[in-house]
């Protein structure tokens, strides 16, 4: 038995440290946002192929009209700008923890996971605050859509990344 009571053979795994989750977390978010920084660090040319693919993607899972396409657009990319700068600040956070990591103390990452999950509730306040919106310029069927065509926008992008370096996300499907 160790100090805290638990039974410990010579084959159990050892307890995970604190620590040790906060590394797994912290390396957990840097490899997700992995993939979008290498997006943002490239040239304005790739955002805006990537920005024009969003738009013809999701005006197809919508199956918007062109009366819907000229109130919801935009509707949606001023909220995509609020989005921008909230992860273009997070991006800075995490960039710099990364570069850091080894270096930095206990309260340090515990402050950039914190700071992280401060993030994700903004990112959701954010959406609620556009989602009344969203919602008196399209049928509630197509903002359901347009929640779900997002994620599998994101996933899609994650996808055509991975096959252009020649990697595949077959752990994640």
């Amino acid at each position: 038995m160790n100090n805290h009571g638990q039974l410990i053979s010579k084959h159990s795994p050892k307890p995970i440290s604190k620590k040790m989750k906060n590394q797994k977390y912290i390396l957990a978010i840097f490899l997700f946002l992995f993939a979008f920084s290498a997006l943002a660090q490239k040239e304005r040319p790739l955002r805006d192929k990537v920005e024009t693919f969003k738009v013809g993607f999701l005006t197809e899972r919508l199956k918007l009209t062109s009366d819907e396409a000229k109130i919801f657009w935009p509707v949606y990319n001023t909220y995509q700008d609020e989005l921008e700068v909230l992860r273009k600040s997070r991006r800075e956070n995490l960039i710099n923890a990364k570069m850091n990591f080894d270096e930095m103390s206990d309260k340090e990452i515990e402050k950039t996971v914190d700071n992280d999950l401060v993030f994700r509730q903004n990112e959701l306040d954010l959406l609620k605050k556009y989602h009344p919106q969203f919602k008196q310029v399209l049928p509630i069927k197509k903002v359901a859509k347009l929640y779900k065509a997002e994620e599998d926008f994101k996933s899609k992008l994650l996808d055509m990344i991975q096959e252009r370096r020649g990697e595949k996300r077959s752990f994640m499907k």
